[in-house]
């Protein structure tokens, strides 16, 4: 039977590489975004075009009252037993001057979220029996990184929230993993490292490409991962 799978931020770099992987794999694809649906209604066509099955749908995981009716709506089609949550945002600065507002609107989409995204979820996935979720976290959340106090707490803390709702859900065949990548190549680091930091700070002397990280995701979402549960696994090249 095909399974249904939400990726938040699915319109993204690492989102929509793996929204095709895991639609690859037979699930049906909701493929979230934002502001930027058109991004998420063109990943749903490569997919379709590729002979899976995707559709798009928009919401700011940060308002809970609309998140919730969303995920209502997609309910009725049944559960979602695959869940990734790789929303995230980054509001860099040096914390002497970072603001309450890049304090907060970071913190907000990545751990809010992830609460507003994942609870309403969570009854209907318990109900089946089986069930993936696999939050996408950062090598900041683990090693701290200058300018990000606000992205690597905010990682940090979806670290200690994956390993608790493991324990919550782990007898009722439902696995919460996070994924944690080191410099991976998106645009959103495509003006934060140039080649040479890029051979600088990683062993492997590359960056990490979407697909090796979707790999990863779709693997943790499959039967093959059952038994993996309250991890944090990092996929960077070595660096730690």
């Amino acid at each position: 039977m095909i399974k249904r799978a939400l990726v938040t931020g699915g319109s993204g770099g690492i989102g929509a590489a793996i929204c095709k992987r895991l639609a690859a794999d037979g699930h049906h694809v909701i493929v979230h975004a934002n502001r930027s649906r058109e991004k998420a209604e063109t990943v749903v066509a490569e997919i379709i075009a590729a002979g899976g099955s995707a559709e798009a749908v928009a919401f700011d995981v940060t308002e809970r009252a609309a998140t919730a009716a969303t995920l209502e709506r997609l309910l009725e089609g049944g559960p979602i037993q695959i869940l990734v949550n790789n929303a995230g945002i980054h509001a860099d600065a040096v914390f002497p001057g970072m603001s309450a507002e890049q304090w907060h609107s970071v913190v907000d989409v990545s751990l809010n979220g992830f609460f507003n995204v994942t609870q309403p979820l969570t009854l209907p996935m318990i109900r089946t029996r089986w069930g993936r979720i696999v939050n996408i976290s950062s090598i900041a959340g683990i090693t701290g990184n200058r300018g990000q106090v606000n992205y690597s707490a905010a990682k940090g803390a979806l670290h200690a929230a994956s390993k608790s709702l493991a324990l919550e859900l782990a007898s009722r065949g439902i696995t919460v993993n996070a994924v944690a990548p080191g410099i991976i190549a998106t645009d959103m680091i495509a003006g934060a490292f140039d080649a040479e930091a890029i051979k600088n700070l990683v062993p492997m002397k590359r960056a990490g490409k979407p697909e090796e990280v979707a790999d990863l995701v779709a693997f943790l979402a499959s039967d093959r991962a059952a038994y993996i549960s309250g991890q944090v696994i990092s996929i960077n090249g070595g660096m730690i």
